[in-house]
């Protein structure tokens, strides 16, 4: 027993003496082992806290600020962030590490890690923009790129938006400060949309007005204020043109099920009322005809144009 007592202390007195090792002794700079372990289990705390506290941010404080709700997020990085920065900085001058060396590594490395970090801070810079000017929130519906959806999530450094087709797409902040966004719930939940329908040429208009509408006035999730309009829009090549104007607060998300389902009705009383949807037609109208044809060819043409 008492041997393995020994041989206990002696691997601990080599342990100490391990951390009590300076690898770096000079007159300015003195580093040991046991130094740089200290450093980095403070710096494990440090991030275990941080982190600890961007989850209690999130979940119990910025959440009941309406104003910040849909940036909570962000706030809660930018907070964790900052408290690592300083963190970092109060550990270093507590184990006595010369920050003047540091201070020389990070100017050394800045010049190449900047040009590489570029993308992610002009992303970082974004989001600020983002946070403070407000041109979006969770739940608004918004066009960027040619990605359509729904904000979930604003970020720090990127937006997610979920599609109609149940995919979150991660959007880099720059697109929304950058390029050309279409925000269909910034200032009103209602949404206009329109939507194209033709009839033959010998319905009458105010016939066709009125069919439509009714379907319009029987449809659940379109409103009646502002109220539905039909808009009489160009004598097209082979129809009528009619152009469906609705207001909708339910179907702001799905504009292709509103107008999928309006398809389904208008087919469904046009053919109730007899009113033809045509289709695209060509006549062909001869001044002469060459003297080889046959007769027959010439009867044959007649017939088929009349």
């Amino acid at each position: 027993m008492d041997q393995i007592i020994d041989f206990l202390k002696m691997i601990w007195s080599y342990c100490i003496a391990m951390l009590d090792y300076k690898f770096i002794d000079s007159a300015s700079h003195q580093v040991s082992f046991g130094s740089v372990l200290n450093f980095l289990v403070a710096l494990v705390i440090l991030y275990l806290f941080a982190e600890n506290l961007r989850r209690i941010l999130i979940k119990r404080v910025l959440t009941r600020f309406e104003k910040l709700k849909s940036y909570s997020s962000t706030v809660a990085a930018v907070m964790k962030y900052t408290i690592l920065v300083i963190g970092f900085f109060i550990i270093a001058q507590s184990l006595g590490i010369n920050l003047s060396s540091i201070y020389v590594l990070f100017g050394s490395l800045g010049v190449g890690i900047g040009i590489g970090l570029q993308n992610i801070a002009e992303n970082l810079i974004s989001g600020v923009i983002i946070f403070f000017e407000r041109p979006l929130k969770v739940g608004d519906r918004v066009e960027v790129d040619d990605i359509v959806g729904q904000i979930q999530d604003i970020g720090p450094r990127a937006t997610t938006v979920l599609t109609n087709d149940n995919i979150s797409v991660i959007v880099p902040n720059s697109r929304f400060v950058s390029n050309l966004v279409i925000n269909w719930s910034h200032n009103d939940s209602k949404v206009r949309f329109h939507f194209p329908v033709g009839v033959s040429y010998k319905e009458d208009p105010d016939r066709v007005k009125t069919v439509l509408l009714e379907i319009l006035s029987n449809h659940k999730d379109i409103l009646d204020h502002p109220k539905p309009e039909i808009w009489f829009t160009n004598y097209g090549d082979s129809s009528l043109d009619f152009e469906i104007v609705v207001w909708t607060e339910t179907m702001t998300n799905v504009p292709k099920v509103l107008k999928s389902e309006l398809y389904f009705e208008i087919f469904k009383k046009f053919s109730e009322y007899n009113i033809e949807i045509p289709f695209p037609q060509r006549d062909l109208h001869l001044k002469e005809v060459p003297e080889n044809l046959t007769l027959a060819s010439k009867l044959s043409m007649e017939g088929s144009r009349n």
